[in-house]
């Protein structure tokens, strides 16, 4: 049954949307569309409206303005019940008083699927989790993790379409986040269902999506697949957000990096470079190092490069002392330019 989820019946598709409380605007007209069978992550910081847009797509949240469609379907005045989807929340929203068998098939028996049905899917939720040694247990005997597992086994036996996840790691411990990452995302392909999951952590995005909505203050910022949004931000925003660490953003005086004689051929406003894309040479951004703080597979940086803060990501152990300086090199093909007011991408003119 859901193997075939790849046909229409899994897009979701917003138009228009909005949604306020009075003063406060959480989303102002937010259009997306998420193709069939594939993995969309809703990122942003806290306050920017990825969760509110996922409770519209729920039906728990009314939007103001706009359509939501489920498989072309207009459910915009539907009810949650009657939309198709699943959800999986940040506090796994477990009874505490049922057994992990019970809480699995709860919402089956709310909607009155035969008990030979609430077996079978039971049994092949447990099977594809692999937490068939729990089921006679209650949530307070578990885990974080067996818990996230017993979350994902309700929306599994469920067969939606569409899966809706709203921060589902982050209580977990940040070794357990990576291992759920992989599941959650192996789960997702093996069912072919559609994910919507909101975080507002970039590396989850970038590890699991295969589209990146960003938002920002109720507003799409760049809506692209996450290697797109990485080479190729739409707004220094983007830039700043994305990458570990973030892109490096130098203010320009002219075509001249702030408080340095380096002059940048015919650029203005913002310079973006990323720390990775940097390294020490014999030319290049004149520095001063601040510290250098050593990870292991790398060094990461920190230099004063004019009146501006530079990271540069460097392999292996790069032993630095505070106050040397330096000159920190790259390729021309690795720097981004940006309006300085409204913030969007500029072409290189070189």
């Amino acid at each position: 049954m859901m193997a075939d989820m790849h046909d229409q019946r899994g897009e979701v598709r917003l138009t228009g949307v909005t949604r306020s409380w009075g003063e406060t605007t959480a989303l102002a007209g937010v259009s997306l569309t998420v193709r069939a069978g594939t993995f969309c992550v809703l990122l942003g910081p806290s306050g920017c409206g990825k969760t509110t847009c996922l409770r519209i797509v729920a039906g728990l949240d009314q939007a103001n303005g706009g359509r939501v469609e489920i498989g072309g379907r207009d459910v915009t005045a539907l009810p949650p019940a009657a939309r198709g989807v699943a959800m999986v929340f940040q506090s796994y929203a477990l009874f505490p008083h049922l057994s992990v068998a019970e809480n699995i098939v709860f919402g089956l028996k709310a909607r009155s699927v035969a008990p030979t049905e609430r077996a079978k899917r039971l049994d092949r939720a447990v099977e594809i989790l692999g937490i068939g040694h729990l089921l006679t247990r209650r949530p307070g005997q578990l885990s974080g993790g067996q818990q996230q597992r017993v979350a994902l086994g309700r929306a599994i036996v469920a067969e939606a379409s569409v899966c809706l996840m709203d921060e589902p790691l982050s209580n977990l411990d940040a070794q357990l986040r990576a291992e759920m990452r992989r599941e959650i995302l192996a789960l997702q392909r093996r069912l072919g269902m559609t994910m919507l999951y909101v975080t507002h952590d970039q590396t989850e995005a970038m590890g699991m999506a295969d589209q990146v909505v960003l938002l920002r203050a109720g507003r799409i910022e760049q809506d692209a697949p996450p290697a797109e949004m990485y080479a190729k931000p739409a707004t220094s925003f983007v830039a700043s957000f994305i990458g570990t660490p973030p892109m490096n953003l130098l203010a320009l005086d002219g075509d001249r990096i702030r408080g340095t004689d380096f002059i940048v051929p015919g650029a203005s406003g913002l310079l973006g470079i990323r720390p990775e894309a940097l390294r020490v040479g014999a030319t290049g951004l004149p520095a001063r190092v601040i510290s250098a703080e050593y990870l292991g597979a790398d060094t990461v940086v920190a230099c004063m490069v004019g009146e501006g803060r530079v990271l540069a990501r460097l392999p292996g152990k790069v032993d630095l002392a505070s106050g040397a300086h330096i000159h920190l090199s790259h390729d021309r093909a690795d720097l981004h330019l940006f309006d300085a007011t409204s913030g969007h991408a500029r072409p290189i003119p070189f």
